[in-house]
């Protein structure tokens, strides 16, 4: 009978902590590179994004989201600190019109619609020969490290949505980054 009163009392708690790690959220990188063109350097990357139920149920109903995309180059020196070569963020919005029913992704000045939540989540993950620096950034004969994160930024969340997204799990994103030589 205890025995029977510590699995009824226990499985609950386990069910709840599976589906807390069933339904992480996550921004992992899966591909990067920079690229040389003739103006200088590009950078070309992937992402999988996975939101969660609860963040995607708040663009959902119409509260914008901000996600960040941060490059790091630096140079690695044997006997001294590394060389920083450059940073580069940019920025992106992404929110959904309950009147044409489309999701906007809206990065700089490029507005983009979509159809459904996937498609805009596929297309922000997908970076594609964005100029990052010009030539005379990187010196021939160098190596050079490089590391790329994606993240949502919950300080730009509307108000009432900050302090939920501090306390809240489901408002957790882990944004996974990439170092890699180049």
């Amino acid at each position: 009978m205890r025995r029977l009163f510590t699995l009824l009392v226990a499985l609950p708690i386990l069910l709840c902590l599976y589906s807390g790690i069933a339904a992480a959220a996550l921004i992992e990188p899966t591909r990067a590179a920079l690229i040389a063109t003739d103006e200088g350097y590009a950078l070309s990357a992937n992402f999988t994004i996975d939101l969660g139920p609860r963040v995607e149920e708040a663009v959902t109903h119409g509260v914008p989201l901000y996600f960040n995309l941060e490059l790091e180059v630096t140079r690695p020196r044997a006997y001294w600190v590394d060389e920083h070569v450059l940073s580069h963020t940019l920025t992106s919005r992404l929110s959904y019109n309950a009147l044409t029913r489309q999701y906007r992704l809206a990065t700089g000045s490029l507005h983009r619609s979509f159809d459904s939540l996937p498609d805009a989540l596929r297309a922000m993950g997908r970076i594609s020969a964005l100029p990052i620096a010009d030539k005379s950034r990187f010196k021939a004969g160098y190596s050079y490290q490089a590391a790329l994160r994606l993240g949502l930024d919950r300080g730009l969340l509307p108000k009432p949505f900050q302090l939920d997204a501090i306390i809240s799990r489901d408002w957790q994103i882990e944004a996974r980054g990439l170092q890699w030589l180049s």
